[in-house]
């Protein structure tokens, strides 16, 4: 194990890259064909039931409880019927049939049997090694499961991996932070760095009078301005939230080390731009309206 100095920053930076690769999948109309032909066809079904198979047929309070922001009555619409009409073992063996056509769509053949993603695959599962399982249940239960034998898909778990541990380490922060799932969303939405509303209130099972009525708790804060904008003290929380999540997260990355990272980093950015150059994301996904 390395004892080489690790700016944070390097850490988040990276973190943010495999983040990035790991939430390809969720737009991939791949995902969406896999999961129908098991007959799962409903959109909201689809997303928990590809993130949460890991953890078995979990039923809708486990699922609410580790995805945080997503509403407990849209999670339960879903959750458990939805392994009533697939096992658990039968979304993960179709998210990795979708993976491994997404990453051949948007990267290439080329690029998926290359000697740099080997190399990026053996950097994030040496990256992994670090991680502990104890507070952690979406990166525990991803743990669990067994490493693929190809490259592409070994690099995708691996990912997975290190993006579910700082997930599950951001939770503390927030909890930490009191803000509640869906006051998280709103305040990331104001960063300008998270989904548009849009896009929140689709996917995670909102109404709008729910997010006004969050923007209300957060102005009485003082978190959010009249314009729904961060304050000077919302900038600070949010700002001392990722500094938490960076310090829960940083036993990875220092492990790997500087060079370690700074080359996963660079390899992890190389695809993520062939990615989206492709038109892996909805133009209008991030954003602050």
């Amino acid at each position: 194990m390395t004892t080489a100095a690790l700016d944070p920053r390097a850490g988040r930076r990276c973190a943010s890259a495999l983040n990035t690769l790991h939430a390809l999948h969720y737009f991939a109309p791949e995902l969406g064909r896999e999961a129908q032909a098991l007959g799962i066809t409903h959109p909201k079904a689809v997303n928990f039931a590809m993130r949460a198979a890991a953890l078995g047929a979990a039923g809708p309070g486990t699922v609410a409880a580790t995805f945080y922001n997503y509403k407990y009555e849209a999670v339960a619409r879903h959750v458990p019927a939805v392994w009533r009409t697939a096992a658990p073992e039968q979304v993960l063996a179709a998210r990795a049939r979708a993976v491994d056509a997404m990453l051949r769509r948007l990267l290439g053949d080329e690029a998926v049997a290359s000697a740099e993603m080997a190399e990026a695959a053996r950097l994030a599962l040496r990256a992994a090694e670090a991680c502990t399982r104890h507070a952690r249940p979406l990166y525990a239960a991803h743990a669990d499961l067994a490493v693929p034998e190809e490259p592409h898909l070994a690099y995708f778990h691996a990912a997975t991996l290190l993006r579910e541990y700082r997930g599950d380490g951001h939770l503390i922060a927030l909890v930490s932070a009191e803000l509640d799932g869906l006051e998280a969303l709103v305040t990331h939405t104001a960063t300008g760095r998270g989904f548009t509303p849009r896009w929140q209130l689709a996917t995670r099972g909102w109404s709008q009078e729910d997010w006004e009525a969050a923007h209300a708790r957060l102005r009485e804060r003082g978190l959010l301005d009249g314009s729904g904008g961060l304050t000077d003290r919302g900038a600070a929380l949010r700002e001392e939230i990722e500094q938490h999540t960076d310090r829960l997260d940083r036993a990875p990355y220092e492990h790997l080390g500087p060079e370690g990272v700074a080359r996963l980093t660079e390899l992890t950015s190389g695809f993520v731009r062939t990615a989206l150059a492709a038109g892996a994301f909805p133009a209008d996904l991030i954003g602050k309206g």
